[in-house]
């Protein structure tokens, strides 16, 4: 269903993003990323790391690393995808927020809601 491949839309240095390898329908389950929690107060640490523009926001006091493709999803301020925690589960739980066409990137709104058109700090620096 999901595959990764090069994205146009990072410049970074892996320039990797998700895709649907089939057409998706909304609300449909895409991936399950499991996740590895610590306490906020150990970010400093991995503020050192490239991994400290992976990290995501995970409950009160606590932050996290998500594995799987988890970390590979693109932003887009009108994104095809969005993700919910599952403290449960110990996941981040992606779906999709539209329709998706074979072949499209799959993208989240990094400020964690899909409508919020706050600038994030990459587009902030620009």
């Amino acid at each position: 269903m999901i595959e990764i491949k090069t994205s146009s839309l990072s410049d970074g240095e892996f320039n990797r993003g998700v895709f649907a390898t089939c057409d998706i329908k909304k609300g449909m389950l895409l991936h399950e990323a499991p996740v590895i929690a610590y306490p906020n107060e150990q970010h400093e640490h991995i503020e050192q790391t490239l991994l400290a523009d992976y990290a995501f926001e995970y409950g009160i006091g606590q932050s996290a690393i998500l594995l799987g493709y988890g970390m590979l999803f693109n932003h887009s301020y009108q994104p095809n995808a969005t993700y919910e925690i599952n403290f449960d589960n110990q996941t981040f739980d992606f779906f999709a927020y539209t329709d998706i066409k074979a072949g499209d990137e799959i993208l989240i709104n990094y400020n964690g809601d899909e409508e919020d058109q706050e600038l994030l700090w990459f587009d902030q620096e620009k």
